[in-house]
């Protein structure tokens, strides 16, 4: 099979987005994950999977610890954003929570520190607890066919 029906297939599965964020060298940065799951819940575990060619790649192996944002439909532009899909036209609205950044008015944010890693093909899935949680009210947005969705 080729990467591009694989590519189009997978898109089939419909994702929530989330923005994975760290201090990294006095620096906020983040960046566009849809490839999130929960693992345990004793110990409340989750995973990321990260290219080996993005950015965070490196960083996050450095740092060990992330935030997680789990976007809410009117947070559909940060996502592009941190995809680089987008030109940075704002400020986002990171605050800390534990030690690391989260983005502010998320539907739900974790704080998590990484326990293992796995590398896998051109990936590597960081395994990591999660310390803090916050939940808000709000409606996701959603990823699906390679588009942005909404529940309604």
């Amino acid at each position: 099979m080729d990467e591009r029906l694989f590519r189009d297939v997978m898109g089939q599965f419909a994702t929530g987005i989330t923005i994975i964020s760290t201090n990294y060298h006095e620096e906020i940065v983040g960046m566009t994950v849809n490839a999130f799951m929960s693992v345990s819940l004793d110990p409340k575990l989750i995973a990321v999977s990260i290219d080996e060619k993005a950015s965070m790649y490196k960083k996050l192996q450095e740092t060990m610890q992330f935030g997680i944002s789990i976007l809410t439909d009117e947070q559909k532009d940060l996502s592009k954003i941190f995809a680089r899909q987008k030109a940075k036209d704002r400020e986002v609205p990171f605050i800390q929570q534990g030690d690391v950044p989260v983005i502010e008015g998320s539907l739900a944010t974790m704080a998590c520190h990484v326990k293992e890693t796995a590398k896998t093909g051109d990936h590597l899935i960081f395994i990591a607890e999660v310390t803090e949680i916050k939940s808000n009210e709000g409606e996701p947005v959603i990823f699906y066919g390679g588009n942005y969705r909404q529940l309604y």
